[in-house]
């Protein structure tokens, strides 16, 4: 049912990566939720590491508006459904406003973004190595299509009394509201490494601190009265809000109970989208977090395994020496449990990792390179899998500096049709891993799809055990030791389907 959704909102945009977004976005967001708003945190484009941030500014969670992997007709849709019930909504701009998607126009930008949700814009300029020229770089950026709205903007590492004068009289003379100035900052500075900020979930008390200080400096440098007054200007949006709940080609699978659907976290696995586990649920799945670095068995009753993406480099030494979940893992999926896994879930199902033993559920190895393979990705499903039939298309996002050897299995997991053509990923039984990072929004089957396998195994799993036990009972003692004596996977398989009675 379309709905008008009247969330005061801002786009939070930059002329180019690196000028400060998610400084002043996250130091809005902390500032406006200290002062008792309900604040829902949005970003632009496919991005997992600045979401975490948003969601310890504001106690909400992260979302993403990615007009790439969901289409452009969603991302209104998303909003509405992740803003509901909110005060005021700040969206965290990608790479520069204007750009997207390579050779797509705008498409996946923070201009289209802003555009959808009707919503005005604050340009957050790196002032630190100009003056009057900042004037001409705001008009450039105003004027550059004029369906963006551009309300003002945040000047960030200004370097003294002096710089800040002369940086306001340059756009006081172009008519550009100035509705902040940050001063330079090094102690709020949160750590990078080689794939962005270090996750909050690696760095939690440390991340509260960063927050904390943010939201003081963005208190004491912007007028937060005008930025709200901005915000209120964003006229209703007319659209269906987003729902996980099935849709019409969509169904529950039948069953007596929720099938349980382990879900990785952890330090080492930061990267999932909310909407995710939503799906899954609404679907029918219980989905229980367990954490590689530390849980040696996989939870109770698991009859579906996703593991999605993050750091295992990081942490290999440590997710090697867990060699109790490790074997688990490859008793579960050696026993064709659904396993869906991206990018840091295809790196712990190798056989190694830089050297170190994985899962070896797939007959590769991984490791990291000084090569960084990054952008958007149209795919199609190159085989039936407990993710999707064949066929079946999606748009998705690779980012990562790892690679696997070899790059594909004997049934690829997905082809891809754009900007190259490859094969990438495997598929065995009941295991999906790439490198692809995908938004089930998109694609909602695919939850329903990967619920149903999970609770087709786990039915399946107990009427094996129940088979098994009836058998021992009647050959008596001897023969129920040796049918104990199994291997490991078909223990596990046992135990699963056991739990899950």
């Amino acid at each position: 049912m379309v709905t008008s959704v009247d969330v005061p909102r801002l786009v939070i945009a930059a002329p180019s990566s690196g000028s400060g977004k998610t400084t002043v976005a996250t130091g809005l967001m902390a500032a406006f939720a200290e002062r008792g708003l309900a604040v829902s945190p949005h970003k632009a484009g496919p991005d997992y590491i600045d979401p975490g941030y948003h969601a310890l500014a504001t106690g909400r969670p992260g979302r993403n508006l990615d007009a790439f992997m969901c289409g452009p007709e969603l991302v209104a849709p998303l909003f509405a459904h992740g803003s509901a019930g909110c005060d005021l909504a700040v969206v965290e701009g990608v790479m520069g406003l204007y750009d997207g998607a390579a050779g797509r126009g705008e498409l996946a930008s923070t201009a289209q973004v802003a555009k959808l949700l009707r919503a005005p814009v604050v340009l957050v300029v790196d002032a630190s190595s100009q003056s009057r020229s900042v004037a001409a770089l705001a008009h450039g950026f105003a004027s550059f299509d004029p369906q963006v709205r551009l309300g003002g903007v945040i000047l960030n590492k200004v370097g003294s009394d002096r710089h800040e004068v002369m940086l306001r009289e340059a756009l006081e003379e172009a008519g550009m509201p100035v509705l902040g100035v940050l001063r330079r900052a090094p102690q709020v500075a949160t750590p990078s490494r080689h794939l962005g900020l270090v996750p909050v979930a690696e760095r939690r008390a440390d991340a509260l601190a960063s927050v904390a200080a943010l939201a003081e400096q963005v208190r004491s440098g912007c007028d937060l009265e005008a930025l709200l007054a901005l915000a209120r200007t964003a006229p209703p949006l007319h659209c269906e809000p987003w729902s996980p709940e099935p849709w019409p080609q969509q169904s529950r699978p039948a069953r007596e109970r929720r099938p349980v659907v382990a879900v990785a976290g952890g330090p080492a696995f930061t990267f999932s989208y909310a909407e995710h586990a939503e799906l899954l649920t609404a679907a029918g799945a219980e989905v229980v977090t367990f954490d590689p670095l530390r849980d040696e068995a996989l939870p109770e009753g698991t009859g579906g395994l996703v593991i999605g993406g993050g750091f295992p480099e990081v942490y290999a030494p440590e997710l090697s020496a867990n060699e109790p979940l490790r074997r688990a893992v490859a008793a579960f999926a050696g026993a064709g449990g659904p396993v869906a896994a991206e990018c840091a879930g295809l790196l712990y199902l190798a056989r190694s990792l830089d050297g170190k033993p994985m899962c070896g559920v797939l007959d590769a190895d991984a490791r990291m390179t000084e090569r960084l393979t990054l952008g958007y990705r149209d795919a199609v499903a190159v085989s039936d899998s407990v993710l999707a039939a064949n066929g079946t298309r999606l748009r998705g996002h690779e980012f990562h500096r790892t690679v696997v050897e070899p790059g594909a299995g004997a049934v690829p997991a997905w082809g891809f049709t754009h900007p190259e053509r490859r094969v990438e990923g495997f598929v065995a039984g009941g295991v999906h891993a790439s490198y692809l990072h995908t938004h089930w929004a998109a694609q909602p089957s695919v939850a329903g799809r990967f619920t149903q396998a999970a609770a087709d195994w786990a039915a399946g799993a107990v009427r094996a055990l129940g088979a098994s036990a009836t058998a021992a009972a009647s050959a008596g003692p001897v023969a129920g030791t040796a049918a104990r004596a199994v291997s490991p996977a078909v223990q596990a398989a046992g135990s699963a389907g056991a739990a899950g009675r």
